[in-house]
């Protein structure tokens, strides 16, 4: 049975061993079999490590089966004597995380009763998922706090193998999952829980935790945070995008969010204005489309066909002049690069069904839409011109009119 260092000495940056099997799985990927290793591997929410054995790169580690599968770029030349060597950076912070994973999930249970369901170690940011509906700045403000607390009084991280009957005399923080091999990491006094995972020997180590975020999802919460060396990294990337915007903006930090609000009052009244002067523009292109009327076996008609317009700003055209003028149907296409799209519309003293000319028209471009016997549209493929598509539908109404 493979030795499982892993669990007795996180720390261990550099080991040897022997090598049991070199194999390919189903997949054809290479993996290496050792008879003890430091590597470990994907399990409890917390990812694999990475490294090397014998200089050969290790991509991935997965415990399958009872062994633990080492996978590498290419085949090891010897497995008899190996050097292992664990990626420590990534390793360390791995620790952090789930070390800090623990030091909040404990301060949420100790503070407010709320247990945690799930924990998933990100590779920028973690998330743990809350058994609460309801989460309020008040409460991740105190917990924050007491986690932080507990992280400055540097306590002890212990691990410990113990059978079933010592694990009972423990106060769990939550079930244990197996009932055999159980380990637990323990901080005094605070948090008692059955782990599989990588710690590191007291809670200074970890460093700090910070709370990002946090959104409802059905019946739970889920939170995001870091911990360690990624506080610092947030913080690192949250600075430099504020001195940018303090230089964008010509405000001091401290005066950022005043500036800000007049920007977006600012970019309001602009928009508003540019919305007043795209409707002005509509009404003159629509008493420009009026002086292009045209009959078809005496049905009053406007046609037009647009490029890189969109089906809204057809739709206002159609409405401005319905709206205008009486007893006239309307076809306004836009081509916008792969595709077409259209508005048929008439006022209520115009006779084309929109509706039933919508369906005529949408095979030919392979399109959808729909409406009402006023107003209709529709969109699809560029598999003819727009021209084409008004040359249909002046022969569908000849057709309809000589019937």
């Amino acid at each position: 049975m493979t030795e499982k260092l892993y669990y007795k000495n996180v720390y261990q940056k550099k080991f040897t061993a022997k090598g049991l099997c070199q194999k390919q799985d189903e997949n054809g990927n290479r993996y290496v079999v050792l008879d003890k290793t430091a590597f470990y591997p994907t399990g409890g929410g917390q990812p694999f490590d990475k490294g090397s054995l014998n200089g050969i790169q290790v991509t991935n580690v997965e415990e399958i089966d009872g062994e633990i599968r080492h996978y590498v770029t290419t085949e090891l030349k010897q497995i008899d004597e190996i050097e292992g060597v664990v990626d420590w950076e990534r390793r360390f912070d791995h620790m952090q995380q789930h070390s800090g994973q623990h030091i909040l999930t404990a301060a949420f249970v100790e503070l407010f009763g709320v247990q945690t369901v799930s924990f998933h170690l990100g590779k920028e940011i973690s998330t743990i998922d809350l058994n609460t509906e309801n989460l309020t700045t008040d409460m991740i403000s105190q917990v924050e706090k007491r986690a932080n607390e507990i992280i400055l009084e540097n306590r002890g991280i212990e691990t410990k193998w113990v059978t079933m009957e010592e694990a009972l005399q423990y106060n769990l923080r939550k079930e244990l999952s197996v009932s055999e091999d159980i380990r637990l990491v323990i901080i005094p006094e605070f948090d008692y829980n059955g782990c599989g995972g990588t710690h590191p020997s007291s809670t200074g180590q970890v460093g700090s935790i910070k709370i990002l975020a946090w959104e409802r999802q059905k019946k739970q919460v889920r939170l995001q945070f870091v911990c360690g060396n990624r506080v610092l990294k947030q913080l690192e990337q949250k600075h430099s995008i504020v001195l940018k915007l303090c230089q964008m903006l010509s405000a001091p930090e401290q005066e950022m969010e005043s500036a800000v609000q007049k920007l977006l009052e600012v970019n309001k009244t602009l928009g508003k204005t540019v919305d007043e002067l795209k409707e002005e523009m509509l009404r003159y292109e629509a008493e420009t489309l009026w002086t292009s009327l045209e009959e078809w076996n005496g049905t009053p008609v406007i046609k037009k066909v647009f490029k890189d317009r969109t089906i809204k700003e057809l739709q206002q055209l159609a409405k401005i002049i319905t709206l205008q003028h009486r007893g006239i149907n309307l076809f306004l296409v836009a081509e916008n690069e792969d595709k077409l799209q259209f508005v048929c519309a008439r006022d209520a003293d115009a006779s084309v069904n929109m509706k039933e000319m919508v369906q005529q028209i949408l095979p030919l471009i392979h399109g959808k839409g729909g409406g009402s016997e006023r107003s209709a549209q529709g969109g699809g493929e560029a598999v003819i011109t727009g021209e084409e598509l008004l040359a249909k539908i002046e022969s569908i109404i000849r057709e309809t009119m000589i019937q």
